[in-house]
């Protein structure tokens, strides 16, 4: 709540995960992820680690001086794009070769291959079947054909940047501060009825879902979420797939976090970014993609300089990192502005 008060008083956008509140939660977090890291190296060397802490990219690349190959980085949104994308076109998502690239929270599906055919023109072709799930609605069918591809719904705080800072700031509460008072209403409610802790779990977890971004498609005027869209299953699906693939040796395609490793050609080979992998008991195998857009990979780039600023200011309490990372971002844009997000945040 702190991070997103603090960049909406300074006019700013407050989120979890994205521009100057996800740079404080990485703040905040890093150290902690990376003590668990040192330990987890002491005493369990040949243990798999499964990080789905946000920003997820950035503490899994925190956490890889010490765990290397084995830690690897979660998320539910490029699946349930690609689920989503899969499900519009009549394809069966299992069945799918997703070609999705970029970085946590910034990534494109630039291609969806079903029996050896990109049927992704096709979907960008049809206003139907565009608008059917929630990024078509989400990002407009003339936007999304110009790009020519599907954008991870995140990147909504990018491409239309003015416009929900506006939404988010005319809100009552933020998106933290709901969920604050949510959950503590639940764990309050069910103290006074355990016998009924599933049944409102169930209906917390499905309000908690049915709000999930709504300033960004009150902008879009895309309607509420469809239960369609929220069918896929979230981080925990992803995490079990994983797990089966390492401890019993079936191999999956998951889109990860992982090291680079020479698969995006503008970044190098110990960038963590959010690729697909073919994963077994050796662990999680990158997937050749096709590579980055010019404007793809500018972002992409800005925003990796963002995360390892971040990460060195974390790791060395160095005051000019932060400053840096803040600064860098596409989101908040000056330097003046840094400074202040940076003495707010430390204060």
């Amino acid at each position: 709540t702190v991070d997103e008060r603090v960049a909406l008083d300074l006019g700013v956008l407050g989120q979890e995960t994205v521009g100057a509140g996800g740079i404080a939660y990485g703040l905040r977090t890093i150290p902690v992820a990376a003590a668990i890291a040192q330990r987890i190296a002491a005493l369990a060397p040949e243990a798999w680690v499964i990080n789905f802490t946000n920003p997820a990219g950035m503490v899994t690349e925190a956490m890889i001086p010490y765990l290397g190959d084995r830690v690897i980085g979660i998320c539910d949104s490029p699946s349930g794009l690609g689920r989503r994308a899969a499900l519009a076109l009549g394809v069966d998502p299992a069945t799918a070769f997703y070609d999705y690239a970029g970085l946590n929270h910034l990534g494109w599906l630039r291609g969806l291959r079903s029996g050896g055919v990109d049927r992704l023109p096709e979907l960008l072709t049809s206003t139907e079947e565009l608008t059917s799930f929630e990024e078509g609605r989400l990002f407009g069918v003339d936007w999304l054909r110009s790009l020519g591809s599907i954008p991870n719904e995140y990147l909504h705080y990018y491409y239309f940047a003015r416009e929900t800072l506006a939404a988010v700031q005319a809100v009552r509460q933020t998106r933290g501060t709901f969920l604050l008072e949510q959950q503590s209403a639940f764990y309050a409610e069910t103290t006074q009825h355990p016998d009924q802790a599933l049944e409102l779990w169930q209906k917390t977890r499905a309000e908690r879902e049915s709000t999930y971004m709504v300033e960004s498609r009150e902008v879009a005027d895309a309607g509420e979420r469809d239960e369609r869209d929220m069918a896929a299953g979230g981080y925990e699906q992803v995490a079990l797939s994983l797990m089966r693939a390492i401890a019993h040796n079936e191999r999956a395609s998951l889109i990860l976090n992982v090291r680079n490793r020479g698969i995006l050609h503008h970044l190098d080979d110990d960038a963590v970014v959010e690729i697909p992998c073919t994963v077994d008991a050796n662990g999680a195998l990158p997937l050749a993609v096709s590579q980055l857009t010019d404007h793809q990979a500018g972002l992409v780039t800005a925003v990796k300089a963002v995360e390892r600023s971040t990460i060195e200011a974390a790791t060395t309490a160095s005051r000019s990192a932060a400053l840096r990372a803040f600064a860098w971002h596409p989101l908040v844009g000056s330097v003046t502005a840094a400074g202040h997000l940076l003495d707010a945040y430390t204060t």
